[in-house]
């Protein structure tokens, strides 16, 4: 009887070593949109990664890792932000090793409360969802301010004649890494206008060289406009595989907090009312 008592415990523990193993094996992947804006713009794309890290381990998230010698925290960005652009609904793809409801992972990463970072929405994705494929990214280049201290006379008009003339064209001819590449503009462009004394721009994602926003103010000639203070935002990053769902669970979208100046408001209005009261005095 003791021996049988004995293989039990055994066998139950062999249970318990098998689920735990099985449990460390997990990956389940999440997907989060996000803002990243004000001066974490100046931070480049390996720091960014590197920040993520920092803020899922202060969040408790319990992070799926590779193999290996020198094992790393599973994320994947579609498209990385270039350094000094602002992006408004960016994406990174984490793999844990455990399943938490989307609505808990997105309470403790807005805790975080990382300036520049806000978190917009966290989706679980469900076993077999294809990865993140970038098929478009949408940008907003503000007017510049001025150059070497100098005001800017912008002629909206005669941008938008440059719009037209490049849209017109066939090809296009860029420089990476010092040498020249033609590229179709009907395959790289996809919207491309003035709105607003701002330039509204959406570009093709492609597997070889693909436009970026800086080669389109070149092309326009409007290469002053960065030193000038124009500030370029990528307003949307559009994935080929969406992920929509009628299942809440699966899905946690951020409140967005209220304008400025309704928060002044509100605040004016709390103190003519007088001091808030204190719990216990």
């Amino acid at each position: 009887m003791t021996e049988t008592s004995t293989t039990t415990d055994e066998l139950t523990n062999a249970g318990d070593d098998s689920s735990a193993a099985m449990c460390a094996q997990q990956r389940i992947r999440y997907r989060v949109r996000f803002a990243k804006t004000g001066l974490l713009r100046w931070i480049g794309h390996q720091d960014m990664i590197r920040l993520w890290e920092r803020i899922a381990r202060r969040a408790d998230l319990k992070l799926s890792m590779t193999e290996g010698f020198t094992p790393k925290p599973r994320f994947v960005f579609p498209s990385a932000l270039a350094l000094g652009a602002e992006g408004v609904n960016e994406v990174v793809e984490i793999e844990l090793a455990e399943s938490i409801a989307p609505t808990e992972m997105l309470n403790r990463l807005v805790r975080d409360n990382q300036p520049g970072l806000s978190i917009n929405r966290v989706s679980r994705l469900p076993d077999g969802f294809g990865k993140a494929q970038l098929i478009r990214t949408d940008y907003r280049v503000s007017a510049p301010t001025g150059v070497d201290g100098h005001d800017v006379v912008i002629n909206w008009n005669r941008i938008g004649e440059s719009i037209d003339a490049l849209l017109s064209k066939e090809s296009i001819t860029i420089e990476r890494k010092k040498k020249a590449v033609t590229l179709v503009v009907q395959q790289q462009i996809h919207e491309l206008r003035v709105d607003d004394e701002s330039i509204v721009l959406s570009l093709i994602a492609t597997n070889s060289a693909s436009l970026r926003p800086n080669d389109v103010l070149t092309l326009l000639s409007l290469d002053n406009w960065i030193d000038g203070g124009a500030t370029i935002t990528r307003t949307n990053v559009h994935l080929d595989n969406e992920f929509e769902t009628s299942d809440l669970d699966e899905i946690a979208t951020r409140k967005q907090s209220p304008p400025a100046s309704m928060r002044l408001t509100q605040t004016l209005q709390s103190h003519q009312a007088g001091p808030t009261p204190v719990r216990g005095a």
